[in-house]
């Protein structure tokens, strides 16, 4: 875990670039629990899930009877699902970050990521640049992903991509498509995802990365699942909007 002084320069980073890796954030023998129940958790298939055949990303099979249908790409609501997730989304560390970055009391959405995020060889599909506040109702465009590798991640397994500085970046609504993906197609959008980089993680690693930070994932190339968990924080002044999808489940208090 890390010292005050490293916390502090890790904020300093994600207000910089909008994203920064946290090396070593789970230890050996609680990766090798989280990862137990992570597969666990996969062969038992216990609902909420959401399926790549159900979002038609590039690559998805085409519907859930079609070959690879029933691939599953997130095990929704792993705060709820299993203690070991829901420890590592709520430790002391995580709360500590959060309240030094948000400067106030800070709060878990169970509505928005809280979730094991699982990309398959050969069925796991691409995701496109995007923005994660696109679907979300804050009082600010103001909160924080935590990503938590639980094996290693790079390029080749379908590893993040991040556009530095793009959280401070204002873009009219043109430069997204229907489904507010930043549009590849257009020469300045592809200028500026030229400069994106892809942070190679370890196994335990973590990454911060704020809700309006360009990002994407590519296809997993390798021959095994990649699991990682992933939660969403804000300060308590941050309120989800009333009668949104962001108030659709009781948030968790950090402290």
């Amino acid at each position: 875990m890390a010292g005050q002084s490293t916390m502090h320069e890790q904020i300093r980073q994600l207000r910089e670039n909008g994203f920064v890796v946290v090396p070593k954030f789970i230890g050996p023998d609680a990766l090798a629990k989280l990862n137990e129940a992570a597969r666990a958790q996969l062969v038992a298939r216990v609902q909420p899930l959401e399926f790549e055949a159900d979002l038609q990303y590039p690559g998805a099979p085409s519907s859930r009877t079609a070959a690879g249908g029933e691939t599953v790409r997130r095990l929704l609501d792993a705060y709820g699902r299993e203690p070991a997730f829901a420890q590592w989304g709520t430790a002391s560390f995580v709360r500590d970050w959060m309240e030094t970055y948000f400067g106030e009391d800070s709060l878990m959405s169970r509505a928005h990521h809280n979730c094991l995020m699982t990309k398959h060889p050969l069925y796991g599909s691409l995701t496109g640049w995007h923005r994660d506040i696109r679907y979300w109702s804050f009082e600010r465009e103001d909160l924080v992903s935590a990503w938590f590798a639980l094996g290693e991640e790079e390029v080749d397994n379908g590893g993040l991509w991040f556009v530095p500085g793009s959280h401070r970046m204002e873009f009219e609504a043109d430069r997204f498509d229907e489904a507010k993906f930043f549009r590849a197609d257009r020469a300045d959008n592809a200028e500026i995802i030229r400069t994106a980089e892809s942070p190679r993680l370890a196994p335990g690693d973590a990454v911060f990365f704020h809700c309006n930070t360009l990002h994407s994932a590519g296809k997993n190339l390798g021959d095994a699942v990649k699991f990682s968990l992933v939660y969403t924080y804000h300060g308590r002044s941050n309120a989800p909007k009333a009668g949104t999808r962001s108030t659709s489940k009781p948030e968790v208090e950090l402290r």
